[in-house]
């Protein structure tokens, strides 16, 4: 990678977005991420390289076709006797991308594609005149798009430079320097506030959440001119108590730099693909919160804020 014109391994770029920031934005998802949240749900985006998916409901199968087998130099792709039905090998796969361009059901696909900064910006500059009326821009999310820290740089620098609104989506475990480099040229940042405890918090991600907090509180102070929102995934048996809602209200409250607390329900739309990844999806016996129980919480979360802007 050229240092002074990075590349990025990019997801995918979502137009018309309306929760990623002010106004209309386009939405460019990019690949990696330090945590690994049971409950995520793009597991697509976790794994810094491009990799191999597969659909088996649109597989035509061996008889009928095979050309994944053929072209294969790992042996990836196989058949349990006497079925016709294909498998993959997901510990022999290398990701190569071989048998995608020789599939003729589109069964096989790549998540990720490397791009430049002016490629990804000929993208979301076609949604310009929504921008304009809208008062919207470029976000960036991920995965976590400060595992990529060059790269958003880049692309959210010259985004600036061409005159565009930025917002970013970030779980913050990563080094200050990342931070350090990407916020000068983001206007809004959105950041997970998953879990408070650290023991807790290392049982659900994998990691705890020191380096997190310690983040957050030199970005409050170091960058006062952000506009910073929080959010917390809300899952029954995990996170969906007041003390939870509380004690980020202790955290975020006392930065007036931080506008908001958002409080997003746990869904299970993103359960399929990891069975396209051949991944096993770890909270089958969770379900999405009551209407009453995020009700209660957002409850907690509007007084709260009521309350310091009557302070102001």
């Amino acid at each position: 990678m050229d240092a002074n014109h990075p590349t990025g391994m990019v997801l995918n770029i979502q137009h018309y977005s309306l929760h990623d920031g002010p106004g209309i934005r386009t939405t460019v998802f990019l690949k990696g991420c330090s945590l690994r949240c049971k409950w995520c749900c793009n597991p697509e985006s976790i794994h810094p390289q491009a990799e191999l998916a597969f659909n088996p409901h649109k597989c035509i199968g061996k008889e009928a076709c095979g050309a994944c087998m053929a072209v294969c130099p790992e042996s990836a792709p196989f058949t349990v006797a006497p079925g016709d039905r294909i498998h993959i090998n997901w510990d022999l796969c290398t990701n190569c991308g071989r048998c995608i361009d020789v599939c003729p059901s589109t069964a096989l696909y790549l998540f990720g594609k490397e791009m430049t900064v002016e490629q990804v910006l000929e993208e979301v500059e076609q949604d310009s005149a929504f921008y304009r009326e809208s008062g919207g821009g470029i976000s960036l999310s991920g995965g976590d798009c400060l595992c990529q820290p060059r790269f958003s740089a880049a692309l959210l620098q010259e985004a600036h430079a061409r005159g565009l609104n930025t917002a970013m989506e970030t779980a913050s475990n990563v080094p200050w320097k990342a931070m350090e480099m990407v916020l000068p040229h983001v206007d809004t940042l959105f950041h997970d506030l998953k879990i408070m405890d650290p023991a807790r918090h290392k049982k659900w991600t994998g990691v705890d959440n020191s380096r997190i907090l310690a983040n957050l509180k030199r970005a409050y102070t170091t960058f006062k001119n952000k506009r910073f929102l929080a959010r917390s995934p809300i899952i029954p048996g995990v996170n969906d108590t007041e003390e939870h809602v509380r004690s980020v209200l202790a955290f975020i409250l006392p930065h007036e730099n931080v506008a908001d607390y958002e409080l997003l329900p746990y869904h299970r739309l993103g359960e399929p693909k990891y069975g396209f990844l051949g991944k096993i999806y770890q909270l089958n016996d969770f379900k999405p919160p009551t209407e009453e129980s995020m009700e209660r919480l957002q409850g907690i979360v509007k007084r709260a804020f009521r309350q310091r802007n009557k302070g102001k």
